[in-house]
């Protein structure tokens, strides 16, 4: 299977499977000298761990991490780091009964189709579970992003029709509801929501909002490597995500040009910014100094209690109710996610951006007459 790695020059790798023995990642690129710990990467880790709230699957797995290369005495060494996560708790006789059945909303028909065989194992390679490779890989970029000042912080946005507004934002409260919203009354309503979706035996989709602070002008390449496309693949990647929209995304097509540009003017300090940023942080492709601001659309858990109809593998159709240990809306497990998937693209584009000018190379390699 190819498509299991991202990035040019910040490279990751992830494998594994939602029931095989272990999941994890290979880091490749990250440069020498960098502090990192096991705990870093487990502090990103427990932030999309299953089991935390009743919106999650009932699924008990530490996710522990352990660093098996790539660390030498808490720094990086530059060869390539590898990270593994044991499965603990695979219940994999729950699938047994779904082994020849096509489940609505999940790959199933689509991976027979490719390969001719598929894991039926809770997904195998394309179960969520597969995204603790995506967090291992980011929280190695967000390590190395942080020491230019770029800092990635994403929350839910919406949850069905409860949208956040953009007044009440407390990011506080991120860690103090089970949905990861960063208002307490909307939360509150997202969760009557959720629980109706519940009772129904239902799921719930939502909005995931992503904000790039720090991020220098320049970042991107032109045409066919924009900083804003390198974004939407990554997050588009994430298995559950339907959707993508950077800065005012589609209101602005029902916009005009006086009110959809961002003026320009300069700072007290003689520094060129805009006024507003309708962009979302990008102009041409290429990062322009602001603020990035894209959101990702979730869509709802396909695996429901409700009864669906679907076919057998030999073509025979039939009807399914799923029961087992499923995230009623996955929303919040995501956020970590896509935060995760945009600190790789980042990492990727600051090092691809150290040899955009002539200037920077010679600041580490001295000019020589021939």
């Amino acid at each position: 299977m190819s498509g299991s790695t991202i990035g040019k020059y910040f490279r990751v790798t992830t494998w594994g499977e939602s029931h095989g023995s272990a999941v994890g990642a290979v880091i490749d690129g990250c440069p020498a000298g960098l502090a990192m710990a096991e705990s870093d990467i487990q502090e990103m880790l427990d932030r999309r761990k299953p089991g935390q709230s009743k919106y999650t699957t009932k699924r008990h797995e530490e996710d522990r991490a352990r660093i098996l290369s790539g660390i030498f005495e808490g720094v990086t060494t530059g060869t390539p780091i590898s990270v593994l996560v044991e499965n603990e708790d695979q219940h994999s006789s729950d699938y047994q009964e779904l082994k020849d059945i096509y489940r609505p909303g999940h790959a199933d028909y689509t991976y027979d189709a490719k390969y001719g065989i598929r894991d039926w194992r809770g997904g195998g390679r394309s179960s969520g579970r597969e995204t603790i490779g995506r967090v291992i890989g980011g929280a190695a970029a967000k390590l190395l992003l942080q020491e230019f000042g770029i800092r990635i912080t994403a929350y839910t946005k919406a949850i069905g029709p409860v949208i956040l507004s953009d007044e009440n934002i407390d990011l506080r409260q991120t860690l103090l509801n089970p949905f990861c919203m960063p208002d307490a009354a909307c939360a509150a309503k997202a969760q009557e929501y959720a629980d109706a979706c519940m009772k129904r035996g239902d799921s719930a989709g939502g909005i995931i909002e992503c904000i790039i602070t720090g991020c220098p002008a320049g970042f991107g390449e032109p045409v066919f490597d924009k900083l804003d496309g390198e974004l939407a693949k990554a997050v588009m990647s994430i298995g559950a995500v339907k959707g993508f929209e950077i800065g005012d995304g589609f209101r602005a097509a029902g916009s005009s040009g006086s009110s959809n540009n961002d003026a320009f003017s300069k700072d007290s300090n003689g520094h060129t910014v805009k006024l507003s940023n309708h962009s979302g942080g990008m102009l041409g492709g290429i990062s322009d100094g602001s603020d990035i601001i894209f959101r990702a659309a979730v869509k709802p858990t396909p695996s429901i209690s409700l009864p669906q109809r679907t076919v057998r593998t030999d073509g025979s159709e039939t009807e399914l109710s799923i029961h087992g240990r499923h995230d009623p809306l996955i929303v919040p497990r995501a956020v970590v996610v896509a935060e995760s998937m945009a600190a790789i693209v980042l990492a990727d584009a600051l090092l691809a951006n150290a040899a955009a000018r002539i200037d920077n190379l010679h600041r580490i390699y001295p000019r020589r007459q021939l």
